[in-house]
């Protein structure tokens, strides 16, 4: 595969990734690092050559040591904010994900071994529905308590935060 789709356009960058939505005994599964204090979702850039779910396959792997199974599309979701990493700090960012429903097993025990695109350790932490850390995207705690057979277009802007 070719490298992470990131793409530099004036001052900013366009970014092509996906996300993981693993639900079990009603909490989501999400990352956080080191260095922010907020979580994500399990999930990464796509790569030059691969597909969404390819992509989300891989990256599910490579973040819980587990090969899961795709469910379905869920969210096609447009963000736009103000970059946070050494990489693209204070950068305008335009980013597309693709977040899938996975099949979780029964015997799901991630193992966290990855590490961000600067080196930092990253975790797994599950996050029940009420918990007040800061998750991103921030719809998934609203949207995953009740999962509907669609696929949602979700646009959110803090560019001006």
């Amino acid at each position: 595969m070719g490298r992470d789709i990131t793409l530099k356009c004036d001052e900013g960058f366009i970014i092509i990734r996906v996300g993981a939505i693993i639900i079990r005994d009603g909490k989501f599964l999400m990352t956080g690092n080191k260095r922010d204090d907020y979580l994500y979702s399990v999930g990464g850039r796509i790569k030059f050559g691969e597909t969404a779910k390819e992509a989300v396959v891989r990256e599910v792997f490579e973040e819980t040591g587990v090969k899961m199974e795709i469910d379905r599309l869920g969210f096609v979701h447009e963000n736009c904010f103000i970059g946070d990493s050494p990489a693209n700090m204070g950068k305008p960012i335009y980013e597309i994900s693709f977040f899938f429903y996975m099949k979780v097993p029964d015997d799901f025990e991630p193992v966290s071994e990855s590490f961000t695109e600067d080196g930092c350790e990253e975790y797994l932490k599950w996050v029940s529905f009420d918990e007040e850390k800061t998750i991103y995207p921030e719809f998934f705690r609203t949207e995953l308590k009740h999962p509907q057979n669609t696929v949602k277009h979700m646009v959110t802007d803090d560019r001006d935060q």
